[in-house]
């Protein structure tokens, strides 16, 4: 499980998914039939911003000696 704070300290989620678009971080949260439910967890500066980040969130992955893992978005 990966809990996630979103940038602006307003969303806490569990996301499936997470990918950059542009410069920005979204999270795959839900999926229905003929929907699937994505939110912006983070908007930066730039596109390589936005990777670094997700570099980021890979490592706390890979350190985390559990299942469950907790990570907050950074401001910038």
């Amino acid at each position: 499980m990966l809990s996630i704070l979103s940038q602006n300290k307003q969303s806490l989620m569990n996301v499936k998914d997470v990918s950059v678009k542009g410069k920005y971080i979204q999270g795959f949260v839900e999926n229905s039939f003929l929907d699937q439910w994505n939110k912006t967890i983070g908007k930066y500066e730039s596109n390589e911003r936005a990777i670094e980040i997700l570099s980021e969130l890979f490592a706390k992955i890979e350190e985390s000696p559990g299942s469950a893992v907790t990570f907050t978005m950074p401001q910038k």
